[in-house]
């Protein structure tokens, strides 16, 4: 069998932490006279902290110096560790641990690419993290995404080629990240807002055995339309 390279991004995809984000992100906002919506938070999926603050800063328009920048960054982040702390595994989204067993038991190369400095931490959490053959998150990396810096880093960790890598994202900039990089990218979420993906769905349910075999088999991006058809798509995993 194909051996290919699985990467999953982390918030929204694994375990759903953008709310957690949007509350830290709001109340980092408000404090310093930013108003803050979840419109806004949308745009902040798959980018890096100092990233995220820094558009905060531009749609308030808001100046301020390092000292506050960075200690604007860690009040956030104390607040969303306190939210985090709190997750156990009835967090992690539909039929997420199936996928992974189903990767695992077929010999695929399973990676983490993820703009977040806690994945690990989320991950133990949750109890996935012995799922994964590698893990690169915001500690690893320089540049966020839609640069694929963070998926090319897991395809190197993983020893896969990226044209053999797949990529699950709920983020614009996580898509555009993985079609940079020549992967497969896989959209989780809305079809209108993650439209340039070469396959949506809207969560891990709607994603089968058959499916899931097609990618570890097909050497090229594919559209295999005939199991992304009526309740096909919808059976379950085995």
């Amino acid at each position: 069998m194909t051996k290919k390279g699985f990467i999953f991004d982390l918030d929204g995809v694994i375990v759903d932490t953008a709310k957690y984000h949007y509350l830290a992100w709001k109340k980092l906002a408000n404090s310093i006279g930013v108003d803050f919506s979840e419109a806004q938070n949308e745009q902040l999926k798959g980018v890096s902290r100092i990233h995220s603050l820094e558009k905060i800063l531009e749609w308030g328009n808001k100046i301020l110096t390092k000292e506050e920048f960075s200690d604007l960054m860690g009040k956030k982040n104390d607040d969303y560790l306190s939210y985090i702390s709190k997750m156990d595994e009835s967090e992690i989204l539909s039929d997420v641990p199936q996928v992974l067993n189903f990767l695992i038991d077929n010999k695929q190369c399973i990676a983490l690419g993820s703009a977040s400095k806690n994945a690990r931490t989320i991950l133990e959490r949750v109890n996935l993290i012995k799922k994964f053959n590698a893990i690169i998150d915001g500690n690893d990396v320089s540049k966020a995404k839609p640069d694929p810096e963070v998926f090319l880093n897991a395809a190197d960790a993983l020893k896969v080629q990226p044209e053999k890598c797949v990529v699950f994202e709920d983020s614009i900039a996580g898509i555009k990240a993985a079609n940079i990089a020549n992967m497969i990218s896989i959209g989780i979420g809305d079809k209108e807002i993650l439209n340039e993906a070469d396959y949506v769905f809207k969560n891990f349910t709607e994603i089968n055995s058959e499916f899931l075999l097609s990618l570890i088999n097909e050497e090229r991006k594919v559209k295999i339309d005939s199991l992304l058809q009526g309740n096909d798509r919808k059976r379950e995993i085995k």
